[in-house]
């Protein structure tokens, strides 16, 4: 079992950057592939990007391809996402998830966080 905590989230103008953070406590934190997703107000739980145990594969969502990178330190259980050129249309809670599978499928991830705020200002 994991547990999942984000944080970095914040309000920034349009075309700013923020790096979202997520921690996880566990001794099988690099048994997870972890995904970020996000859920805009009124809106599905979409997903984001994904990185492999390892964190040698990585896959995004079109929306945010090319403006947004996720990495893994799991020598200290955490998973970054970092986001540039960021756009009004990216203002959410953002969630980061755990999988035993390399995915991009929500109902595949066992363990969420609790989710942090991004509101980009126009």
């Amino acid at each position: 079992q994991v547990q999942l905590v984000e944080s970095g989230g914040g309000l920034v103008p349009a075309g700013g950057s923020l790096r979202l953070s997520c921690a996880a406590s566990g001794r099988t934190f690099s048994s997870y592939s972890i995904g970020w997703f996000r859920q805009a107000p009124g809106k599905e739980r979409e997903f984001v990007a994904v990185i492999s145990r390892s964190g040698s594969m990585t896959y995004y969502a079109d929306s945010v391809k090319g403006r947004v990178t996720i990495s893994r330190d799991n020598a200290k259980n955490t998973v970054y996402l970092q986001m540039n050129s960021l756009k009004p249309e990216d203002t959410a809670v953002y969630y980061c998830a755990a999988s035993g599978s390399y995915t991009s499928t929500r109902d595949e991830y066992n363990y969420w966080g609790q989710g942090t705020q991004v509101t980009v200002s126009s």
